[in-house]
């Protein structure tokens, strides 16, 4: 079984910075399912960020939700240590 996400942060640009419950980091960029069914209503970036972890998957508060096992395989995996930009991320995971 993959791992599961343990915390999440949305970003400007629709994408989310997901921690793993093995300590991993990805990237998952979530503009490719902006302009399907339940998903549109993302394209509202303040509904957007509302976005939160739940049962090892990320949510929202109307009931969309993605495969868990998604998140972690379709996700660019990113060092938050070695990567300057995200350095200060590990403190502002919520």
């Amino acid at each position: 079984m993959n791992p599961r996400v343990k915390a999440v942060k949305p970003t400007d640009d629709y994408q989310l910075i997901l921690e793993f419950t093995n300590g991993e980091y990805g990237l998952y960029d979530c503009k490719p399912l902006l302009d399907f069914g339940v998903f549109r209503e993302l394209q509202d970036i303040n509904y957007f960020k509302q976005v939160a972890v739940t049962d090892g998957t990320v949510t929202w508060i109307n009931e969309q939700d993605i495969c868990p096992d998604t998140l972690y395989l379709d996700s660019v995996m990113i060092n938050i240590d070695g990567n300057e930009p995200l350095q200060n991320l590990r403190s502002s995971i919520v």
